[in-house]
């Protein structure tokens, strides 16, 4: 009779293996290693340059002041005109000075024909004294007005010296060669001598200067690099300058970087940098914005990683994904420099052949065994960027 509780357990056991042999087969395969792109990373000769905003600035201003009080007869230009230096733009009306200098010529011509009386006298005096004909002191007195004679001749051309220069400036000239604007006064206005506003303004647009503020920090960098041998100067020591017009165009004329500032601005940390610019077709004008670019050189040893292949950390710090030697990927920290083209110019953190994740970066962790790739596109991407930054 013992058989029949038995046969429960039995049952049991047979009812635990069946659901131990199907947990078995349930269980998932081993994932295979993540598919990844790369490209490794391989020095070329890059062409260095900084970009930053800036305004174009006059290259010479005058502003047309009467030096001279009287009424203006003439107005002897078109406004919006281009003038040359010495072309005169404004009649004053110059009856005034006429009378004066006229006055002087006068007053000149009297005191040369005194000192002709007081130098036939001292003539005749001199061999008479020396017969002692007439006295010394009498010859000291024929001398005495000989020398006053002389004086008044001096201060009359003086006269007549300051009395021509004020009958010039009833033409009121071009003090320099450029673009005139729109005239402040009118035939018939009367303007005074040294007055606070200016009647015109002459403009020289041709060449032109562009002030940009570069960072102290960037300046920093230039340097250290320049000195490090990275960037090679251009041949003739100058740096070109091309620029972006507010429109997005560029502009079609090289310019070159002139000098730039002693002082560091302690509000922005900056440096004005400032450019000369040719400007034969007045396209430009004072106080339009533009971008500057700073052609710096070339760096002979640069190393390019695509933009796609970097990423940002909390902070903000720029990263990539490296695989290494094991095919295992390692996250890390890199310095940028400058975009060039789709691609970063990397200052730090990576090395010559080195490879940087470019595909399937988001299915990586820290660690993780990947099969990686060669990614052509973005290589031949890179390398294209480079070549054509270079021309």
């Amino acid at each position: 009779m013992h058989p029949l509780p038995f046969r429960p357990v039995l049952l049991s056991a047979v009812a635990l293996l069946a659901l131990s042999g199907c947990n078995r087969k349930a269980a998932p395969p081993a994932m295979p290693p993540q598919q990844v792109g790369f490209i490794t990373l391989q020095p070329q000769s890059v062409n260095v340059h900084t970009s930053l905003p800036g305004r174009t600035d006059a290259y010479e201003i005058a502003q047309v002041r009467p030096q001279v009080t009287g009424v203006i007869q003439k107005r002897l230009f078109k406004e919006g005109a281009d003038v040359q230096a010495g072309q005169q733009l404004y009649q004053i009306d110059p009856s005034r000075y006429q009378a004066a200098y006229d006055t002087a010529r006068g007053q000149l011509a009297e005191a040369e024909a005194a000192e002709v009386t007081a130098r036939a006298k001292l003539e005749r005096f001199k061999p008479l004294m020396q017969a002692h004909a007439v006295s010394h002191q009498d010859y000291d007195d024929a001398l005495a007005a000989e020398k006053e004679a002389q004086g008044r001749i001096l201060n009359a051309k003086g006269q007549v010296e300051s009395a021509l220069v004020d009958l010039g400036y009833t033409h009121l000239n071009a003090p320099i060669s450029g673009r005139i604007g729109r005239t402040i006064i009118t035939v018939g206005a009367l303007v005074t001598a040294n007055q606070t506003n200016n009647i015109a303004i002459v403009t020289r647009l041709d060449p032109i200067y562009v002030d940009v503020n570069l960072p102290a920090i960037t300046l920093l960098r230039l340097k250290r690099e320049l000195a490090e041998g990275r960037i090679t100067p251009q041949a003739n020591g100058e740096v070109p300058v091309t620029l972006t017009l507010e429109d997005g165009s560029t502009y079609e004329h090289v310019g070159r970087m002139a000098l730039s500032e002693v002082n560091v601005d302690p509000s922005t940390a900056s440096v004005v940098v400032r450019a000369i610019m040719p400007n034969p077709d007045k396209l430009l004008l004072p106080g339009m914005f533009v971008h500057a670019q700073l052609d710096e050189g070339a760096d002979p040893n640069g190393l390019l990683v695509p933009q796609q292949a970097v990423s940002r950390n909390t902070h903000g710090d720029p990263q990539v994904w490296i695989v290494k030697p094991d095919n295992t990927v390692e996250l890390r920290q890199i310095q940028l420099g400058q975009a060039i083209g789709i691609n970063w110019l990397v200052t730090g953190g990576l090395k010559a052949g080195e490879r940087v994740v470019t595909v399937g970066l988001q299915k990586i962790k820290p660690g993780a065994k990947v099969k990686p790739t060669e990614d052509a596109t973005s290589q031949a991407d890179s390398n294209a960027s480079s070549q054509n930054k270079g021309q």
